[in-house]
């Protein structure tokens, strides 16, 4: 069984098992985490279970393995003949998440 869940904005496909990188979230390693934003249930023998928007009772749980920081982006702004220069570097904070459950509504 998948899910297509939503959270941080962004949409992932899970299975149970599967380690994904999310935006970040509160919590430390080894804590539980639910995420209950669940747009469709599938994999099994029955048809797809779509949620309009959200699959109603339907959520995966998941522990969080890491929290860190990815690789450096820099942005580098530059006007020609006018002095202007700005670099600016970035690191986006994620959380690697174990799914280790999906439940689907009762």
């Amino acid at each position: 069984m998948y899910a297509i869940i939503e959270t941080g904005g962004k949409q992932y496909r899970v299975k149970t098992g599967d380690r994904v990188q999310v935006e970040k979230l509160p919590g430390d390693v080894g804590a539980k985490v639910t995420l209950d934003r669940v747009l469709l249930l599938g994999g099994t023998a029955d048809a797809p279970i779509v949620g309009r928007p959200l699959v109603p009772g339907a959520a995966v749980e998941g522990e969080i393995v890491a929290q860190g920081r990815g690789p450096k982006i820099t942005t580098f702004k530059l006007k020609k003949r006018k002095w202007y220069r700005r670099k600016i570097g970035h690191r986006q904070a994620y959380t690697e998440l174990k799914v280790t459950a999906i439940h689907k509504s009762a």
